[in-house]
């Protein structure tokens, strides 16, 4: 079966075992999953991450996940540009989530990072996700 959203369904898995209280959680392996996780770990998000080898030739990336004080560090991710509903930005036009506080991936011409390093980049692109 294909999957529409790939990185929705591994920014849910996030969520789903932050709830649960899981230490780590797998994901099928991607090169857009990677990097989203990159600048995830980057910004002080998860712990890490690895790829690990599986039967169907795929992979799977293994997330550690980061609680502070036993509460999640992730407190809220979504998914902002869909496939059915492309959301692109310029430099100017990239949002600030919760002033400051939280951060909004972009994949731009230079890569996937964040909106700090965009801006910093000055390049814009499509808005994958916000985290807080």
């Amino acid at each position: 079966m294909s999957m529409n959203d790939p990185l929705g369904d591994m920014l849910t898995r996030i969520r789903n075992a932050q709830l649960r209280g899981k230490s780590t959680v797998s994901s099928p392996a991607s090169k857009l999953r990677a990097w989203v996780l990159d600048v995830l770990a980057d910004e002080g998000y998860i712990r890490g991450y690895e790829k690990n080898a599986t039967d169907n030739g795929q992979g799977e990336l293994v997330i550690s996940l980061k609680y502070y004080d036993g509460t999640p560090v992730i407190r809220e991710i979504k998914r902002v540009s869909k496939p059915g509903r492309r959301v692109y930005m310029s430099v100017k036009e990239i949002p600030t989530v919760r002033n400051g506080l939280g951060v909004s991936i972009v994949s731009t011409p230079k890569g996937v990072m964040s909106d700090a390093n965009a801006r910093a980049a000055n390049v814009g692109g499509e808005v994958l996700c916000t985290v807080f």
